[in-house]
């Protein structure tokens, strides 16, 4: 199982944080996707993002959005355990469960601290 390096960690939490302080839904939704492509490598923090975007959709009534993210809670741990998950996708209902997305440069650097 990858490991998450401490600075992704930490922006993760920031990520989450921000996304509750937001005043509107499109921005709690831009911070979960951030958070989202951090905590892929991480079970519980992967399952933890999917359940706030699940909450996010219920509050939201997106029927299509809550339903996708209930199969996303069932696969986040088992993804983040193989190490099967699509870097750098945003985890919304819209995009494919194993559809790869370029990863934002600022977040990319957290995750590959080596490759910086």
């Amino acid at each position: 199982m990858p490991s998450l390096p401490d600075s992704a960690r930490a922006r993760y939490y920031e990520e989450m944080q921000a996304a509750k302080a937001a005043a509107f839904a499109g921005q709690r939704w831009a911070h979960l996707e951030r958070a989202h492509i951090l905590s892929q490598p991480d079970p519980w923090l992967h399952t933890r993002n999917h359940l706030a975007m699940f909450f996010l959709a219920v509050q939201q009534r997106d029927r299509g959005e809550a339903i996708g993210q209930v199969i996303r809670i069932i696969v986040a741990a088992p993804g983040s355990l193989s190490g099967r998950y699509p870097e750098g996708n945003t985890g919304r209902a819209r995009v494919g469960l194993r559809q790869p997305m370029p990863t934002p440069p600022d977040l990319a650097a957290l995750l590959h601290p080596t490759a910086a």
